[in-house]
C-alpha cells in the first residue's frame, strides 16, 4: 500500500498512520485500545477497488481510523476476492504488529475484520478465512462484528 488517507490528516505513508496512531494511544495510556485491520472490494468489469482499513479503536471513547485504497484487475470470482482480500489484511497486520512489537506496545491487540457472514454467498468461506487468520496469530471476526470491513472499509469501495 502505497499510501493511506486520514479524514483529519489526508494523504498519509504507513509511517505517518504508524505515529499517529501512537499518539492517539498516548494521549489516553490508562485506556483499553483494539487495533482492528479490515478489507472490502467492489466489483466492476473493469476492475476490482481493494479498501484496506487500520482502525485504533479506544474502546469505550472513539477511535481513529485510515484507509487505503487500490484498483486491481480480478475476475468476477467471490472466492478469489474475499481470499485475496483476508491476505490483504493479514499482511498489514503483519506489518503493524511488527512496528509495534519494535516500538513498545505489542500489548496492544490486532484483530482481523473479514467481509463474511453466516447469511451470505460467503458463509461457505468462513471456516477457511477465518483459519488463516487465526493461523497466523491473529484474532478473527466475521459480520456483524466485523465493521472494520464491512462498514469502514466499505464506506470507501463505491
Amino acid at each position: 500500500m502505497e499510501y493511506f488517507i486520514s479524514p483529519t490528516k489526508g494523504r498519509l505513508s504507513f509511517d505517518e498512520v504508524f505515529n499517529d496512531m501512537i499518539n492517539y494511544v498516548q494521549e489516553q495510556p490508562e485506556s483499553d485500545y483494539k487495533i482492528i485491520i479490515g478489507t472490502d472490494s467492489q466489483y466492476s468489469q473493469d476492475n476490482t477497488c481493494f479498501v484496506t482499513a487500520i482502525i485504533v479503536h479506544r474502546i469505550g471513547k472513539g477511535a481513529r481510523y485510515y484507509y487505503a485504497r487500490e484498483w486491481e484487475f480480478m475476475g468476477k470470482s467471490l472466492r478469489q476476492r474475499i481470499f485475496y482480500e483476508t491476505s490483504r489484511s493479514l499482511a498489514l497486520a503483519s506489518w503493524v504488529t511488527e512496528r509495534l512489537a519494535e516500538n513498545g506496545h505489542a500489548d496492544l491487540n490486532v484483530e482481523i475484520h473479514l467481509d463474511v457472514g453466516v447469511n451470505g454467498l460467503t458463509r461457505d468461506l468462513i471456516r477457511e478465512v477465518t483459519g488463516m487468520v487465526v493461523g497466523s496469530g491473529f484474532d478473527a471476526r466475521i459480520k456483524p462484528d466485523s465493521y472494520g470491513a464491512s462498514k469502514v472499509a466499505d464506506k470507501f469501495t463505491k
